[in-house]
């Protein structure tokens, strides 16, 4: 199966890649209506592309059967609006499974996220794509990769075997190496997206990426888009732009190892009236003066 038959599939990751929040109900079980209105927001507002079961969507804190439920209202929701790249892991079985449930439900892609095994070497982290890639031949698939020892070679090696692999998610902050691995494995043979989100879309796209996945998108759209547009027409200054208007709210996300990353997002959700700020542990709330600095981004954002 040649690139060619993933065209779309490819253009769609060449984007603004949102990561949806999976909003919280007072009883701690996904608030469906919340959700729901949350992805015709990021419709509404412009993005095409949209990756339920991210980290940013808790996807460990969630049970299978709140996976399946988010993937199946994603899909519900978006109809023909965006391309949907669902996120899947956890042992190859479960991956498997969710990789089906994904194409059963209209999914033309899935995200594979980062193995958290203690113990990853580089020909099993080949093999375990490989036996998740191989079992929807007909979706695109996208490894979501945050291993700085993996070399490029190896993301080679994975689509010589199963050609649907046709993205990747490039999340190892260095952009010195990620240039060097999108060059090993091939520039143009994959669609590069920057995974670490806004703050590293500059640099990444300087060295070949054409996407970047958002959280922020949760919270303005327009923001994340103005950046896509700045970076699609080569102009840095009017990108950096928008890097400085977004550096306080990523930082406090990525603070103490990312602790907030998600909290951050949904806090100014909250703050918006969107939906409840809880998070799942490990995750957990924000105290009261990061909340209040956080509704003050939120607000300046001219939503």
């Amino acid at each position: 199966m040649s690139s060619v038959a993933f065209e779309s599939q490819r253009a769609a990751l060449a984007d603004v890649v949102a990561i949806p929040v999976t909003p919280f109900a007072a009883d701690g079980s996904v608030d469906q209506d919340a959700h729901r209105a949350l992805l015709r927001r990021l419709l509404d507002g412009g993005v095409r592309t949209l990756t339920p079961n991210g980290n940013t969507g808790e996807f460990y804190a969630l049970a299978p059967q709140e996976r399946q439920l988010v993937t199946e209202s994603t899909l519900d929701e978006a109809g023909a609006r965006a391309s949907i790249l669902v996120g899947v892991g956890h042992d190859i079985a479960t991956a498997v499974a969710s990789a089906r449930h994904a194409r059963e439900h209209g999914a033309h892609m899935v995200m594979v996220h980062q193995p958290v095994h203690p113990y990853v070497s580089q020909a099993g982290w080949v093999d375990y794509h490989r036996a998740i890639a191989a079992s929807v031949p007909d979706l695109g698939v996208v490894p979501y990769i945050r291993n700085a020892q993996l070399p490029g070679a190896r993301l080679a090696e994975l689509a010589d075997a199963c050609p649907n692999v046709i993205g990747v998610k490039y999340a190892v902050p260095d952009a010195a190496k990620f240039a060097a691995f999108a060059r090993d494995a091939g520039l143009d043979r994959f669609v590069w997206v920057a995974g670490l989100a806004e703050p590293y879309a500059p640099s990444y796209f300087s060295a070949g990426a054409t996407g970047f996945t958002s959280g922020l998108v949760n919270v303005s759209p327009a923001v994340s888009l103005h950046m896509i547009e700045a970076l699609r027409s080569g102009d840095y200054p009017a990108a950096m732009k928008v890097w400085e208007q977004i550096r306080r709210f990523e930082e406090l996300r990525a603070a103490n190892g990312s602790a907030d990353n998600v909290t951050v997002v949904k806090e100014a959700l909250a703050s918006l009236g969107l939906c409840r700020g809880d998070v799942r542990p490990p995750s957990r709330r924000l105290p009261e003066e990061r909340r209040a600095e956080v509704a003050a981004i939120a607000a300046g954002w001219s939503l």
